[in-house]
Order: structure tokens, then sequence, then C-alpha cells
């Protein structure tokens, strides 16, 4: 199971996205050309709330004709010495993935093609149905984040519909600076720290330490 590595802020302003999207540089790294798509992440638990229990979450993400199902789990505490680890930016946490189905009559996990995400949500839902607790529609801009030739991370740039039971509760907006599957080597991760430093020092992001669902289960009045 991959450690999921990111640094999370809020934008105080959509202008704050569009700059990002044009700017050539960041830090010491070079930012690819961006890349935009619409996504659908629809939140499933329990009834009873045996995931948010447990400390993990269910996000079912479409994105045109596919869809895959990620297990996030409990975070990981970040270093107090780590690069964002002091303001709240920086997230650690276990994440599994695997192909799914949209959730057109029902969500049916035991139907979808067998995976370690399908097996793990399973067995965290006991063979109990699910229901969707909130949706986040969003249009996400890309970018990959390059030194030298070498892939670092993505940077994504997210405007975000939060919705319940087909209620807007809000709009959000966040970027995201992750790391590329796998632990980096030393001067990797120097590179990606430079990176997360300069992002975090840019004008109108501050730091998030919420995830995306915590912030719209909290515009919808309801517990993480």
């Amino acid at each position: 199971m991959r450690i999921e590595v990111e640094h999370r802020y809020r934008a105080r302003d959509p202008r704050v996205l569009d700059r990002l999207a044009e700017v050539a540089e960041l830090g010491p790294a070079v930012l690819g050309a961006p890349r935009t798509v619409a996504e659908i992440d629809r939140y499933l638990d329990t009834p009873d709330g045996r995931l948010a229990a447990a400390g993990w979450a269910c996000r079912l993400r479409t994105r045109g004709e596919r869809s895959i199902v990620s297990l996030k789990g409990p975070p990981e505490e970040a270093r107090a010495d780590a690069p964002g680890g002091h303001d709240g930016s920086l997230h650690r946490r276990p994440e599994v993935e695997g192909p799914a189905a949209a959730v057109e009559g029902g969500v049916h996990p035991e139907a979808w093609p067998a995976s370690a995400a399908r097996e793990r949500l399973l067995d965290l839902s006991a063979g109990r149905p699910l229901v969707e607790r909130v949706a986040l529609a969003q249009r996400r801009t890309q970018r990959p984040v390059r030194h030298g030739g070498r892939s670092l991370a993505v940077l994504s740039l997210d405007r975000v519909t939060a919705a319940r039971a087909g209620t807007t509760l809000g709009e959000l907006l966040v970027v995201e600076l992750e790391q590329r599957t796998g632990p980096p080597d030393r001067d990797g991760a120097t590179l990606l720290a430079a990176v997360a430093r300069a992002l975090a020092g840019w004008p109108g992001l501050e730091p998030e330490p919420r995830t995306k669902l915590e912030r719209a289960l909290s515009l919808a009045g309801m517990p993480g």
C-alpha cells in the first residue's frame, strides 16, 4: 500500500489558480503545460459510518467513462521539521486504488473488478450497503513538476463545487502538490521540499490542514 504525500493549500481567490496555471517555474522546478479535466468525486460510507469510524475515506472518482475507487487511511503525523510539517500543509496517509464503476443503480463493489482496494472496501464495510455522503464536482488543472527532465510531483489547481443530496453546499479553491508515486531519493526530496517552500510563499495561498471531504462535511454541518 502506497503512502500518499502531498502539500495542500486553500486559495483566497480564483485568480491565484489562474496565475499558477501560467507561471513557468516554481522554486527550482519547471512546470509543464497545464491540462484541465472535469471530475466527479463521490465519497461513500455505510449508513452507520463504519469507514469514518475506522479512520478511512472512500472516494469514487469518475472522469469521462472511467471510474476509480480510492481508499485513504488514517493520516500519519507529520514531523515538525519536515517542509510543511509545522504549518499544516503536509499530509501523509496510506492509499490504495482500483477500478470501479459509476453509481447509477447503486454502489455494488462486489461487482467491480478484483483489486486490493475493492477487498479493503468490502472488509471495512462488512458487506453493508454504501451511501453517498457528499459529492464534489471539480474542474482540475494539473501541471507536471520537473527538474532537469526528472518528474518530481504534480501540481493540481482545483475549482470544486460541493453538494449533498443534490443541494449545493459551497465552493472550494484548492491547490495540491502531490509527490510522484514512490519515495524520492535524497536529491529528489530536497528538490521537492524547495518547491513546497516556494508554494508556501505564494501570495493568496494558505496552508490547509483539512481534506476536501472534511471541508465539504463542515459545509454540510456534518461530523468528519
